[in-house]
């Protein structure tokens, strides 16, 4: 069973959707979905929300290892994604020799602001934590007292693992960052980091139309359309 952890926000329940989606429709293992609303974490996840926080799941993303019990892997992702490949391929790329395992970008952001006017922050291993495969067993140093109280900085540059040597890598395919990118068409995991087009501001962002087009997915059912047999008058 692949266990996949999305980021869920209550500004937006739609993106998280649209993400698990995106992962069933092309998932050729079976996957179990847990989106991280934090009323489903209530006693476990305590700390007040931080100024700089620009999503709900900011840090009780490193609760992963805890909910599976610090056993067995685990993905987590943003919210704001879409998969456009089979997760299974992401899922074979376990490796234990890490801890996690990410893709390491080298990601400078230029704006000052992102989605709902949400300051944007710069740090050393900025959206390594986007996308990461959790070895759960090796990450017993995120106990929800640590999650709880620890730093942003000590979480998303994984200095709970006191070794970078622990922190694996994986193909930039798996978290593709829209509009900073250059665009490419084979990749796997679509992030729209800046604002996704659920976002009146972003409806024209690179790769909006793949979104779109999978949200109308989300709201499609198939309907009756055989004729009902016509009544005559007697």
């Amino acid at each position: 069973m692949i266990r996949v952890f999305i980021g869920y926000s209550r500004a937006a329940p739609v993106a998280s959707s649209v993400a698990a989606l995106s992962i069933n429709r092309r998932a050729s293992q079976p996957v179990a979905i847990t989106h991280l609303a934090l009323n489903q974490l209530q006693g476990i996840y305590t700390r007040p929300r931080h100024e700089l926080q620009s999503t709900d799941f900011s840090f009780s993303r490193f609760l992963t290892p805890y909910l599976c019990g610090f056993e067995g892997w685990a993905i987590f992702m943003d919210d704001d994604m879409l998969v456009v490949d089979d997760i299974a391929k992401l899922w074979a790329l376990r490796d234990d020799r890490f801890a996690v395992q990410v893709v390491k970008h080298n990601h400078v952001p230029k704006e000052d602001v992102k989605f709902l006017g949400k300051t944007q922050t710069r740090y050393e291993k900025k959206n390594w934590s986007s996308v990461m495969l959790f070895n759960c067993a090796k990450c017993t140093a995120l106990t929800p007292d640590y999650v709880n109280s620890a730093s942003g900085l000590e979480l998303h540059q994984f200095k709970w693992l006191g070794n970078d040597d622990l922190i694996g890598e994986i193909p930039h395919r798996w978290n593709h960052l829209a509009d900073y990118d250059p665009y490419e068409k084979d990749v796997s995991i679509i992030h729209y980091t800046i604002g996704g087009p659920y976002y009146d501001d972003f409806r024209n962002c690179s790769y909006s139309a793949e979104w779109l087009a999978e949200r109308e997915m989300l709201n499609h059912c198939d309907q009756n359309t055989a004729k009902k047999p016509v009544k005559t008058a007697v």
